[in-house]
């Protein structure tokens, strides 16, 4: 049977122990056959409908692929909290409220940016609900010079009204390839779902999101240590050239996590999962399913 592409997707609500309703969209095959179920966690002020749908697309070939708004995002209820770990404590009631971790399993979970901080959180907290662990464009809690992004980066991204030439500035790399690859995400993005869109971030989320992001960055080399609890196998990818999360961040999360692989894309930035969305997929699948690749 073929599946619906994401961006044609219902949105879909659950209530959880937590009180929060929260949004979702659910894709990708079902049947036990299908495996563990992966969850996605998303960037600094995106909702549903800031997942590139060639990626969702790709990433739900073979497996059951879950994207949500956490509290206070988009159509979810609640309000935005101000700190990684309580993201990453929302984040757990809604996997459980989907099923996994009561008697169904555990979920592998990919998180991008922000969300690959809240990842990291979630599979500190409850490392048994967390079964395989992607972390993309990501960065240790702790880690020197994460205190804030760059003027210039905060300035494309964090001002209330922001341009399509302002996104691809921090998700695309300078190259005319990379560029164009930028163009194409915005158009799937935008372009293929004008109807029934998750309502888009407001200002109170963006300002309790980057408060997690400035707490996460204070300086604190203890915090590092404590990704050596993390069992279970990890992939961390990033840009070459991502101006937001430094690509050198990458090998130093990868190096303190005892079953981690990095793989650094080239000619891109912040956004490599969506330029190289084929890839990226492909990747993924592979170390999902215990592959080599």
């Amino acid at each position: 049977m073929e599946l619906t592409s994401y961006s044609g997707l219902p949105n879909e609500r659950v209530k959880a122990a937590n009180g929060i309703d929260y949004a979702y969209r659910d894709t990708g095959p079902t049947d036990d056959g299908a495996g563990v179920p992966l969850v996605l966690l998303q960037h600094f002020r995106g909702n549903l409908d800031n997942w590139d749908p060639a990626l969702i697309d790709a990433l739900a070939a073979g497996r059951r692929v879950i994207a949500f708004d956490n509290a206070g995002v988009g159509g979810s209820t609640g309000t935005t909290p101000h700190t990684v770990d309580r993201m990453a404590h929302d984040a757990i009631a809604f996997i459980e409220a989907m099923g996994a971790g009561g008697g169904q399993g555990p979920v592998d979970v990919l998180g991008f940016s922000l969300g690959s901080f809240v990842a990291q959180r979630v599979a500190l907290t409850r490392p048994a609900l967390v079964r395989r662990l992607v972390l993309a464009s990501s960065a240790p809690q702790g880690a020197d010079g994460m205190h804030g992004w760059a003027p210039e980066v905060i300035g494309a991204v964090g001002d209330p009204e922001t341009s399509p030439e302002e996104y691809l500035s921090v998700f695309f790399a300078r190259s005319e390839t990379s560029l164009r690859a930028g163009r194409q995400t915005l158009q799937r993005i935008y372009g293929a779902r004008s109807a029934d869109r998750d309502p888009a971030t407001d200002w109170a989320t963006r300002e309790a999101q980057y408060d997690a992001v400035c707490t996460w960055g204070i300086p604190d080399h203890a915090k590092l240590q404590r990704l050596g609890c993390l069992r279970m196998p990890v992939f961390v990818a990033n840009g070459d050239s991502d101006p937001m999360i430094l690509p050198h961040y990458s090998h130093l999360l990868a190096g303190l996590i005892p079953q981690a692989r990095v793989k650094i894309y080239p000619d891109a930035a912040h956004g490599f999962l969506f330029q190289h969305h084929a890839e990226f997929a492909a990747d993924v699948d592979a170390f999902l399913g215990g592959g080599s690749r």
